[in-house]
């Protein structure tokens, strides 16, 4: 087993004990990223020299025996739509290929405490704005799995990143499923905890600009375990963040073998409204077996909105758009040209909405809340696809048809932006693959502050179907 198999657990341990030193697990994974990063796209900026420089600072605390943290010296990569002072930070834009962050989110400050070494910065879409991940900086993220498919956004360089082993762990943020859709297309964990859990505090001049609809960071990784360390890490209140809340008191690693039994879950393939590829529900309800073997009850539902999926997109899109709108509309006026045709129709439909239409998507968001919630207050938590389909040409930004059914391509496959229109917690979790070996990930939900039940349930399929990885040379 080379290091760049080991889990972010075992890396931190075997560090801690001096069987590895850190700077052979930076060199290691420096040399994988060069190999694949040409190949798959999935890092904008890597930080060899600083990597290597802070390793070595690593393996003299080590010697000289100083305190260290639960991730030290261990390479963590993250998405660059989240800053990281003195470093470059793209935002995945033209206009930031040479910006140079001047400060960083509670987050990043937790990260570097812990004793992670950011090893780069991922590839994302244009400030984020689409479920797959390319730019005119570095082109499309491409699928481990499949190098002519696409990786998901849009933290999609974090995934690829963590299924190609080039990293342990990755940072994402999940604004309509950034963390999840990518999770599920590169067979790996990707975890949206309750908004609140985590401090999003990556703007210091809009500290209120991450609810419409809920943005969240969490961690991205090949194994539960590991996701739940990283939680333990970033979580907690932060005062400076207006929404940051203070967590349960519980110890996530000791409590992921509680396991489900005697737990109630829903399921449902489709929410009453998604196209659903019968590939991707076979490895979903395969999947679901294995909790019932270990003791959950899971009872097929049906779940109705009453509306359209058309008219939910719709309505999620208002926030999204006048989001865009808000944040980089002055950017726009100035340079107009810089911006990619989707992020400038993005900008003038939400420039197009008035304050009462955007007031009304609150009344939709409710009928969305009301349905889960009440689901929720019968069920332990709602079982679902995460998308509709397994990977597609990196090409397109998504299929035109599922089942026969035509399709928005970058919309209706995602099962993702309800609990973005919630702030439930929701995981996705590797649920094997298809005939054409392609990931498929089931999605968790639950109520708020119980993220510690998604990790269980994602654990126990992990101990029953262990994550697979893809074969890369």
């Amino acid at each position: 087993m080379s290091i760049t198999d080991l889990t972010a657990r075992e890396m931190a341990q075997q560090i801690a004990t001096r069987k590895i030193s850190p700077v052979d697990v930076i060199t290691s994974h420096l040399e994988r990223i060069r190999h694949l990063n040409p190949k798959l796209n999935m890092f904008i900026t890597v930080f060899e020299e600083e990597a290597l420089k802070e390793a070595q600072l690593a393996e003299e605390d080590l010697m000289k025996g100083e305190p260290i943290g639960p991730l030290h010296g261990v390479p963590i990569a993250i998405k660059d739509l989240t800053p990281v002072s003195g470093r470059r930070t793209t935002f995945g834009s033209p206009l930031f290929g040479n910006h140079i962050s001047t400060h960083e989110p509670t987050i990043i400050k937790r990260i570097k405490k812990a004793g992670a070494i950011i090893i780069g910065k991922t590839n994302t879409p244009e400030f984020g704005h689409k479920g797959t991940t390319d730019n005119h900086i570095l082109g499309p993220a491409k699928n481990p799995w499949n190098p002519l498919l696409t990786a998901g956004g849009s933290s999609g360089g974090s995934a690829a990143a963590v299924a190609s082993k080039c990293v342990p762990l990755a940072e994402g943020s999940d604004g309509g499923g950034s963390i999840r859709i990518p999770s599920s297309l590169n067979g790996i964990i990707g975890l949206k905890p309750t908004f609140g859990r985590v401090p999003f505090d990556s703007s210091p001049v809009n500290r209120f600009g991450t609810t419409q609809p809920f943005v969240h960071y969490g961690p991205m990784s090949r194994t539960t375990e590991d996701a739940a360390l990283l939680l333990s890490i970033i979580e907690g209140y932060e005062p400076n963040d207006p929404y940051s809340v203070p967590i349960p008191e519980e110890n996530l690693l000791n409590r992921l073998s509680d396991g489900v039994k005697g737990l109630t879950l829903a399921y449902t393939e489709d929410f009453g409204l998604y196209p659903c590829d019968t590939k991707v529900k076979a490895q979903i309800e395969d999947t679901i077996e294995i909790l019932r073997k270990h003791g959950a009850k899971v009872e097929k539902v049906s779940v109705q909105f009453g509306m359209k999926l058309e008219e939910l997109i719709s309505f999620f899109n208002k926030m999204w758009f006048a989001g865009l709108a808000s944040a980089y509309g002055p950017l726009f006026n100035q340079f107009p040209t810089q911006f990619s045709t989707s992020v400038s129709d993005m900008i003038n439909a939400g420039r197009e909405l008035s304050a009462v239409e955007l007031r009304e998507t609150e009344l939709q968001r409710t009928v969305v809340w009301n349905t889960l919630q009440e689901k929720l207050n019968h069920y332990d938590a709602i079982l679902s696809p995460v998308l509709g389909v397994p990977a597609f040409p990196y090409t397109s930004e998504g299929p035109s048809s599922i089942n026969g059914r035509a399709t928005s391509p970058i919309s209706d496959w995602m099962m993702t932006q309800l609990y973005n229109c919630t702030g439930h917690p929701a995981i996705s979790i590797p649920a094997g693959l298809t005939p054409e070996g392609l990931p498929v990930g089931l999605q968790a939900a639950t109520t708020k502050f119980n993220d510690r039940l998604l990790l269980q349930i994602a654990r126990t399929i992990e101990l029953e179907k262990a994550f697979p990885s893809p074969i890369l040379s």
